[in-house]
């Protein structure tokens, strides 16, 4: 096994990891290879933060474009391919190396020992190990470097989650966290005693649980009053190939400074104050067969600064408030569709689907799509919406059926909330 420097490194550890990075893409990735060369830019000139942002920014364009112009390793040395969720639009493949899967082990590694999981304890993962995503068996590598016990239930069938409960008595899940509501609702369904299963915590994927404000979302409220478990927020994407873990405190997600370079920038591409909010841009670091520099996630979130008092000095990122292209103008207000998503989320409701058009004038409309089993009408949700956002949103009901297919397309590996139909 590969070793790694631990995630407590100094600035300066972490820089030369920077420049061993930088100097490996240039060498080995085509793509690079090409942008340093049309850029003039010569990498032993980079000195420090301001130099290296002067190297352009990878888009995700640019990762659908020139797929394999990233490949940094011989085809015949890949071992795992993998695509992205292909929420903004088509997935793109993702390769790794033996490197990259020790890499790989060792992010999830790090990441169970921030949310407190040790080797005594079983984790039970609800999350697919199939279907090109890559997650599912950094989760299961993670929890085997760590010496946990594993249970691969994959996704949904609450009938055999519960079973496997049951039989085996996890302490931790893996979990979407709107899926836990199905958990309940199965238990309380079929006379299951939950709240005193073995199940202490959660290491939640894919959806937040805190708001902009670092306080608990509605989502975290809502399962925390029906299950009174610790649920641990992580953020991570395929492109990064790292996980940003919750403590214990839940204040932010933790940086793995030994495995990835961030930058938080606002609109002119400069470094945001600690505590503002920008877009995160990320150099994946140690990666071999397609390594990224300046990646654009295009997910806006909060930097935070500063010791936690978890006592880890590693920086932290705030919720994701929104995805830059996803930003939505309603009537002079701008809002996010998780703004609305966390406003549907306090009003306990979770069948439904947003879409954003564009009306005759070229402005932004939004559109509510609810389940007709939903049981508020379509008048209540509007106003109690419009109390929380201040904006009117126009409301349809459309059968339970056509809902699910909207929201769970056949071509998709999670359900997809936000349908943007806008022109660019």
């Amino acid at each position: 096994m590969k070793d790694f420097l631990s995630p407590e490194i100094s600035q300066q550890e972490q820089w030369q990891l920077v420049k061993q990075h930088l100097n490996y893409a240039y060498q080995n990735s085509p793509f690079y290879k090409q942008i340093f060369k049309e850029n003039a830019i010569d990498i032993s000139a980079i000195k420090n933060e301001t130099d290296f942002r002067q190297i352009p920014i990878t888009a995700k364009e640019d990762l659908q474009l020139h797929n394999l112009d990233f490949l940094a390793v011989d085809y015949t040395e890949v071992i795992d391919h993998v695509t992205t969720s292909g929420t903004l639009g088509n997935p793109v493949n993702f390769m790794l190396n033996e490197a990259d899967l020790q890499r790989l082990t060792y992010n999830e590694y790090e990441s169970f020992k921030i949310a407190g999981v040790t080797k005594n304890d079983v984790v039970q993962i609800t999350t697919t190990l199939d279907r090109r995503f890559m997650a599912g068996m950094a989760y299961y590598l993670g929890l085997r470097k760590l010496g946990a016990g594993v249970i691969r239930t994959g996704s949904g069938l609450p009938g055999l989650q519960w079973d496997s409960i049951q039989r085996f008595k996890p302490k931790f899940l893996v979990a979407v966290p709107s899926f836990l509501l199905k958990l309940i609702d199965y238990a309380r369904q079929n006379n299951i005693d939950y709240k005193n299963s073995s199940v202490k915590g959660v290491i939640c994927i894919g959806e937040s649980l805190l708001n902009e404000n670092l306080e608990d979302s509605a989502l975290r409220k809502r399962i925390r009053e029906l299950w009174e478990i610790e649920l641990f927020s992580t953020y991570a994407s395929t492109e990064m190939a790292t996980a940003f873990t919750e403590c214990e405190l839940h204040k932010g997600n933790h940086i793995l400074p030994n495995l990835i370079y961030t930058e938080i920038l606002d609109e002119s591409g400069n470094p945001v104050e600690n505590g503002e909010v920008g877009e995160l841009v990320v150099t994946p670091l140690q990666v071999e067969s397609m390594p990224l520099i300046r990646y654009a996630t295009g997910d806006m979130l909060m930097k935070i600064e500063g010791n936690c008092n978890c006592g880890r000095s590693s920086a932290r990122i705030g919720a994701v408030i929104g995805r830059k292209k996803q930003m939505l103008k309603i009537k002079g207000t701008s809002l996010y569709p998780q703004h609305i998503q966390e406003a549907m989320n306090a009003l306990e409701i979770s069948d439904y689907i947003i879409e954003a058009k564009n009306d005759e004038f070229g402005n932004d409309l939004v559109i509510l799509k609810i389940s007709e089993e939903v049981k508020l009408s379509p008048l209540e949700i509007q106003l109690k919406l419009r109390d929380q956002l201040q904006i009117k949103l126009e409301i349809q009901q459309i059968s339970a059926s056509a809902l699910f297919q909207k929201k769970f397309p056949k071509e998709s590996r999670k359900p997809i909330i936000f349908h943007d139909l806008r022109s660019i």
